[in-house]
């Protein structure tokens, strides 16, 4: 062989040339490519961190107003400064204050994390003494529990329950490698109540707040320093904690100057447990929910793995009480799994594919065998590229896997059959068959990656959440393109031209030899009309773009994960035994419709991992379905049934939500709702007022369902109205009295009883039965500050009425707002409910300093649209430019560019035929399908060029 047909092929004539080291690099690359599949992290999601901030206040007993002007504010003013903070949100309802700063994506929400716990440090001295202590974190998807457990027992009572969940159950799970967290909630948790008689109290001269401070002052455990006896050292303490409820009750509490009596002769103490606000069944037996949580870079199925054999563990061992029942409500490991199969799947079904063309088309089983060996190859070297990047095995990358996989088909095919084509020709010389085969082909296979790469490239320069979701996807997919390159111009040359030809022809070679010669005829008579072939194709490709743009689109697509979403609200004022009673209504209900596997209901709020909302007027349940394989309809579908079976039975004063499961941790706004709408303004009843009207509007839009507004629930709460002259002639002042009147109503925190290493707490208040009227209230004894401290009624100094008081207040940039949210109705999209919105509000007048706009959904819909259509430009002018420093000429480029634009008559044929929404991967499909086309486009181009250079005529080229 000369020297310069050694030199033609380039790298793929290196690699017949060496098989023995093209052989044993392809070994290396699959063990380097095993060890990277296991290094791997696997999640659900990519490593998201959406750019929120999150803080959290809590004064249990609070008013919402009282909680707006003396908590929210002063949070806001101070977090609102927090260096590139984009808005800041507030959610104040009775006790609670929860504020949300929003930042650009991009930001490194770890500094922003840093600066705002400083903000939050200064709003302390603002902040009154009787909050909790406040809670500040990042929104991270992977601080979601992967596992979700259910604790029952038929012999424990609730209180005992919750004992053992907290200081048994759980704490077998702390120690786990990859465990952050475990979160235990619902059931009761023991509280000793040391229940003051106020008139023993008054004829004695002492107040409850004696009470507390002998509780506080007795009930210590104090280092005492060291002791230095013959020539050792001892520790000393002193130790005076309360352990017993007799100690408790003996405790002396002083009277006068030189007198006590004990604690138990004043006041009544109770053995019980904290109020209940919220209550945990599953499968309708109460019980206690436990949520694991990874840490944050551990691997999702690990941990689950873990998780499950520390509880097998426990169950072979017996250190489960028999009587405990432990349900699984939800693992996110199943998700993670069902995405690997189906990846797998994808993999799989691609790879028998190519391999039976291959086989149809060349008729060599050798040749087929290539094709089945460079597919895998072609994965591992992905995976070795997918570490190297730092990306993890997810829903997206297994996705851009799955997307990939065409891709590493095309390459090798294009080799494999010019290398047969050379061969079939003349095979006296396999090596120099190959080389040629290989030089005419070399130019199109690294100008159709290099296309493919620069038209997917561009999303990785996208924001906004569509750039956060799908960046690990386009670079998965990058490197899915990559490798299918590599192996094409290197294991497949060198196995191809060592595979014995099939002296047969395959049938489908056969058919395909009489399309050509029927292509050819019908080619040359549409040349001849070549100006309006060119014209019906432009025309073509406008009309689809244009139908395309007028399409069904949303943000994502809808998913069936088998699991449904319902959620409850009655009337504000509503008591939590009264609403659980309307709540196992919901649950019968349920249980009469089909392929119910599991029901998991919170009442009175609800519990995600460590966050827990007491709200006594809502429930969700979720509903666990049987595998899809096992059921004739959706999870959509069957929660359109179950909303139809609720609506027939009438459940009086209970609205019902329900909605098939999104991926949980992907949101395209700020809530969980379909779409959203938000009206601001400074008065609360104006702002009532708007929202009605505007849900009056909208509420015979088809395409909206569920429609709801915050402000439409009104509770009603008694107002202490203090005469101050009055207080001050008594030489009371208005924070002394109210200090007086919530430790009556609410208690106060006096310290605990001590158990091993257990703390209970102690809680001092009056008992419930004499407070439960507004004249019982007014019976209250409220004690003076003077010397003789005179004490007197409440109803001296005060009038009690009762007025509405919202149930919460929404605030945005530190003003008020109402934000009326709805679902989109089955058929219709995200971008169908805000054209209608917007339809069905204009004209519609507003008072002077009151505006509305659309929530986040819609922002992120049309900003990822304006996106798309910009890097999609930026795509096909990219592909211009790598070919038309491939061809060195401008024309062969426009050429090859604007076949791209046909593939839209496919694509809307495609999406009218199976009726889906143009959604963000439908976007990311029609960008890698134009690359596909550009691919074809080249290979043909570079044929026609190649031919026309030997002297063919260019019509029969």
């Amino acid at each position: 062989m000369s020297s310069p047909d050694r030199r033609r092929g380039g790298l793929a004539a290196w690699s017949m040339r060496r098989p023995v080291a093209t052989v044993v690099l392809t070994f290396a690359v699959v063990v380097l490519g095993l060890f990277s599949l296991g290094s791997l992290p696997v999640n659900l999601l990519p490593d998201i961190v959406y750019p929120r901030i999150n803080v959290r206040v809590s004064d249990p007993g609070v008013s919402v107003g009282v909680m707006e002007e003396r908590v929210t504010r002063q949070l806001e003013e101070q977090l609102a400064i927090t260096e590139d903070a984009t808005s800041v949100e507030s959610t104040t309802t009775e006790g609670s204050s929860s504020v949300r700063l929003y930042f650009e994506y991009g930001k490194d929400i770890d500094v922003a994390l840093r600066d705002a716990s400083t903000r939050l440090d200064r709003a302390r001295r603002f902040l009154p003494d009787t909050i909790d202590q406040p809670i500040i974190y990042k929104r991270d998807p992977s601080q979601r529990p992967v596992m979700e457990y259910v604790v029952s027992s038929a012999d424990k009572s609730p209180m005992v329950l919750r004992d053992w969940a907290d200081h048994v159950f759980a704490r077998w799970f702390y120690n786990i490698p990859g465990v952050a967290a475990v979160e235990v909630g619902g059931g009761l948790q023991r509280e000793v109540r040391v229940l003051p008689d106020q008139q023993k109290l008054a004829g004695m001269g002492m107040t409850v707040a004696d009470i507390v401070r002998v509780l506080k002052d007795n009930n210590i455990s104090e280092p005492a320093g060291r002791m230095r006896l013959s020539g050792l050292e001892y520790g000393s303490r002193t130790e005076g904690r309360l352990t017993t409820l007799a100690q408790l009750a003996a405790l002396p509490v002083p009277v006068g100057d030189n007198d006590s009596v004990r604690l138990d002769e004043v006041a009544r103490i109770e053995d019980g447990h904290e109020e209940e606000t919220l209550r945990v069944r599953f499968n309708d037996i109460a019980g206690v929910k436990v949520s694991i949580q990874k840490q944050p870079q551990a691997n999702t199925v690990d941990v689950v793995n873990r998780i499950r054999a520390r509880l097998d563990w426990l169950k072979t061992n017996q250190l489960i009480d028999a009587d405990v029942q432990v349900n699984k409500v939800a693992d996110q490991s199943v998700y993670v799994r069902d995405s690997l199969r189906n990846a797998a799947w994808a993999v799989v079904a691609g790879s028998v594919l190519a391999m039976l063309v291959v086989w149809l088309f060349l008729g060599s089983w050798r040749y087929t065998l290539i094709i089945g060996t460079a597919i895998p190859v072609s994965i591992f070297v992905s995976f070795i590229l997918m570490q190297l990047a730092g990306l993890s095995l997810n829903v997206m990358t297994l996705g851009g896997l799955a997307l990939g996989v065409g891709m590493l088909v095309d390459s090798t095919i294009v080799m494999l059959e010019n290398i047969a084509r050379h061969r079939q020709l003349d095979d006296s010389s396999p090596q120099r068959a190959g080389q040629l085969a290989a030089a005419e082909v070399n130019s199109p296979i690294v100008a159709s990656t290099t296309t493919n790469l620069v038209a997917v490239l561009p999303f990785l320069f996208i924001g906004g959440l569509v750039g956060l979701l799908f960046r690990e996807l386009i670079l998965t997919i990058t490197a899915a393109i990559a490798a299918s390159m590599i192996i094409a111009l290197t294991l497949v040359p060198s196995l191809a031209v060592r595979a014995r030809l099939s002296s047969s022809r395959g049938l489908a070679e056969r058919a395909m030899a009489l399309m050509a010669k029927s292509y050819a005829a019908l080619l040359r008579e549409l040349l001849a009309w070549r100006w309006l072939i060119i014209f019906l194709a432009l025309a073509g490709s406008i009309l689809a773009g244009w139908m395309l743009s007028q399409e069904k689109s949303g943000f994502l697509p809808d998913m069936d994960n088998g699991q449904v979403y319902i959620h409850l609200k009655a009337d504000a004022g509503i008591s939590l035994q009264g609403m659980d009673g309307k709540v196992r209504v919901v649950e019968e209900i349920i249980q009469q419709q089909p392929a119910v596997q599991g029901v998991f209901t919170t009442s009175g709020g609800w519990i995600f991992g460590r966050t827990q909302r007491q709200i006594a007027n809502m429930a969700s349940i979720r509903v666990q379905l049987t595998p899809r394989s096992q059921r004739d309809i959706s999870s959509a579908q069957w929660a359109r049934h179950f909303s139809k079976a609720v609506a027939a039975r009438d459940v009086p004063g209970l609205k019902v939500f329900a909605r098939a499961s999104r991926i949980r941790g992907i949101s395209a706004g700020k809530s969980d709702e379909g779409v959203s709408l938000k009206i601001q303004g400074p008065d609360l009843d104006q702002l009532v007022m708007l929202a009605d009207r505007v849900k009056n509007r909208l509420k015979t839009q088809p395409s909206l369902r569920n429609l709801q507004h915050n402000m439409e629930d009104v509770r009603q709460e008694y107002v202490i109205d203090i005469d101050r002259a009055r207080a001050a002639d008594l030489g009371l002042d208005l924070t002394n009295i109210s200090r007086q009147i919530r430790v009556a109503m609410s208690g106060i925190d006096a310290g605990g009883l001590s158990s091993g290493d257990r703390i209970w707490p102690i809680r001092v208040m009056l008992p419930q039965n004499e407070l439960n009227s507004p004249e019982a209230l007014k019976s209250l004894l409220i004690f003076g500050e003077t010397e003789q401290r005179p004490a007197i009624r409440l109803g001296d100094v005060a009038v009690i009425r009762l007025e509405p008081a919202p149930v919460e207040i929404l605030r945005e940039n530190q003003r008020r707002t109402a934000e009326l949210s709805a679902s989109i109705s089955p058929g219709y999209t995200l971008s169908q409910a805000t054209a209608a919105i917007r339809d069905a509000l204009s004209g519609m007048d507003l008072p002077a300093g009151y505006h509305f706009y659309l929530g986040d959904a819609a922002k992120e819909l049309e900003q990822g649209r304006s996106n798309s259509l910009m890097l999609l430009g930026l795509a096909l002018f990219l592909v211009f430019v790598v070919l038309a420093v491939q061809y060195e000429s401008l024309l062969n480029p426009l050429v090859i560019l604007l076949s791209a634009p046909v593939s839209l008559i496919g694509v809307l044929i495609g999406l009218k035929l199976t009726g889906t929404p143009v959604t963000m991967p439908v976007w990311l499909g029609m960008i890698m399908l134009a690359g596909i086309v550009v691919n074809n486009a080249i290979v043909l181009v570079e044929t026609i060029q190649q031919l026309y250079d030997k002297g063919a005529d260019l019509t029969n080229a």
